[in-house]
């Protein structure tokens, strides 16, 4: 008895080449998590000096086109006076690509950036720190003893 070949069915190769379209689209949204090593002197993600100071660093490779970076930030409370402060991001030291405030009302900021690596792409490596200062609030007591401290930390840091 001779053999019939039977064609594949048109919506099953329909739904084989979606899959396949879908993993190709995948593909080009990997992304990899960065972590972000603590660098206080204090050993907390707190500081609470009145000139910038690092909380936060990581040295990278920039292979990727963008760093998406979320952050938090809380000033601290000392007796019934809030601390407030400035925050940045800064790359290899000097180059400072983000900033914004915290304000002294004791409650969390949560910035979340998109920085630009194309410029740093030829690089062997990229340092990334996340520094703080404190602007208002008390200056004496408070967690060092120096006043109020902002505290900070990365929620997230992906290279995309």
């Amino acid at each position: 008895m001779p053999r019939v070949a039977t064609t594949p069915d048109l919506l099953r190769r329909i739904a084989v080449m979606e899959q396949q379209l879908a993993d190709l689209r995948r593909a080009g949204w990997e992304r990899d998590e960065l972590p972000f090593y603590p660098t206080s002197l204090h050993t907390m993600p707190y500081e609470d000096g009145s000139s910038f100071a690092m909380l936060w660093e990581t040295i990278l490779s920039p292979r990727t086109a963008t760093l998406s970076l979320g952050l938090v930030f809380i000033g601290d409370q000392v007796g019934t006076t809030n601390s407030g402060g400035d925050w940045q991001v800064t790359f290899n030291d000097t180059t400072v690509v983000a900033s914004g405030s915290v304000p002294a009302t004791f409650s969390y900021v949560f910035p979340a950036l998109t920085l630009d690596l194309t410029p740093y792409r030829a690089s062997a490596q990229l340092k990334v720190q996340i520094q703080v200062r404190r602007t208002a609030g008390a200056t004496t007591g408070g967690r060092f003893g120096n006043g109020g401290a902002i505290g900070g930390a990365p929620r997230y840091a992906r290279l995309l």
